[in-house]
Formats: structure tokens, C-alpha cells, sequence
């Protein structure tokens, strides 16, 4: 079953690929998880933008919407970058 193996073992056939080297995997790694986090940053200022217009149409006082969204924007983010998973 070929589709089960790794891609850096040899084909049954003689021909492979040559293997990716490391430094590779860790740049792609890196890219992956700058754009992830990128993504993730933009979607909290989506949801920051939800807030805000919530409590707008309730008739909060502009301040309280402010502290309210900021809060909420800088415990996401805290969330996002201090995670090693993404």
C-alpha cells in the first residue's frame, strides 16, 4: 500500500523523490503559523466589530463599549499568541 507510506521512503519501483530537507519543514512551519495567527488577529477584530455594534444598538454609553471591546479583544489576542499550537 504505497498511499500509506511516507513520502521519503523509496517507491518499490527504484524512483523517489529526494526528501525535503528540515530547514524547509520549519520555514513552511513558520509560514503556517504566521498566517494562522494573522487570520486568527483579523478575526478578533471581527468579533471585537460584533461587540461594539451590539452594545451600540442597546443604547450603552459609548465608554462602556469601548472598555468592553478592548477587554474582550486583548484576552482573544492573549489567547492567540501565546498559543503553541497554531
Amino acid at each position: 500500500m504505497s498511499f500509506l507510506r511516507r513520502k521519503s521512503e523509496p517507491e518499490a519501483s527504484g524512483t523517489s523523490e529526494a526528501p525535503v530537507a528540515a530547514h524547509d519543514h520549519e520555514r513552511i512551519g513558520g509560514l503556517q503559523t504566521s498566517l494562522s495567527r494573522l487570520v486568527a488577529t483579523g478575526g478578533i477584530i471581527g468579533i471585537g466589530t460584533g461587540v461594539a455594534a451590539i452594545l451600540g444598538t442597546q443604547d450603552v454609553a459609548a465608554w462602556i463599549i469601548g472598555i468592553v471591546t478592548a477587554g474582550v479583544s486583548v484576552l482573544l489576542a492573549a489567547v492567540v499568541w501565546s498559543s503553541r499550537s497554531l
